[in-house]
């Protein structure tokens, strides 16, 4: 069922301001004035900050990772896949309209104090590895990537790109060129996956 305007203006300026300001400076007030939308609607649609926070953190998680589930199943091999999921990956991170910064900060690694919430939020986490768990295994069948243990590469693959993406935004220093620095990110998983043969 479609959210009324009202409610997606509300999600959205909450999107905007969660990432800009995380939750404790976030208010229903800041929210609502954002949105142009009276504060009791936040109140009638959401009910809570801690579950406008959960809503905001999960629609970015599910675009997110029907980004990475399209952008690697449209691929020709798994090598492909890969690679084409990582470039989803870090492009999803720069792109303003993603409103990535509030997923930062809604991870269940970071602001959200353990709840259901918190557990549902892991669970649609998984679903980022196991999409790149089957681009490996792709891979291996059709011969572009070298034999590996899918699960553990998918979880150094993606700790891979949560540092560079961290190491982007949050380091206060750059090392070398930051606009070559996602490029060089692909490459080095390129070299770790791509099907060497033999000499």
């Amino acid at each position: 069922m479609r959210r009324s305007p009202k409610k997606d203006a509300l999600l959205q300026a909450a999107k905007e301001l969660f990432g800009e300001y995380g939750f404790a400076e976030t208010t229903f007030k800041k929210i609502s004035e954002r949105a142009g939308v009276a504060l009791g609607l936040l109140t009638h649609h959401y009910g809570s900050k801690e579950k406008l926070f959960f809503a905001a953190g999960m629609d970015v998680l599910q675009n997110f990772i029907e980004t990475l589930r399209k952008t690697a199943e449209d691929s020709p091999d798994g090598r492909t896949g890969v690679l084409n999921f990582c470039g989803a990956y870090l492009d999803f991170t720069i792109d303003q309209r993603s409103n990535w910064l509030v997923l930062v900060r809604c991870s269940p690694y970071t602001d959200m104090k353990p709840s259901a919430e918190r557990e549902v939020m892991l669970k649609e986490f998984e679903k980022v590895h196991h999409i790149l768990e089957a681009q490996l295994q792709r891979g291996q069948n059709d011969g572009s990537i070298q034999p590996l243990s899918a699960i553990s590469t998918a979880q150094i693959i993606v700790g891979l790109l949560v540092g560079a993406n961290r190491t982007r935004f949050l380091t206060p220093y750059t090392y070398g060129n930051s606009q070559t620095f996602y490029t060089e990110t692909l490459a080095f998983v390129d070299r770790a996956i791509s099907f060497k043969p033999e000499r």
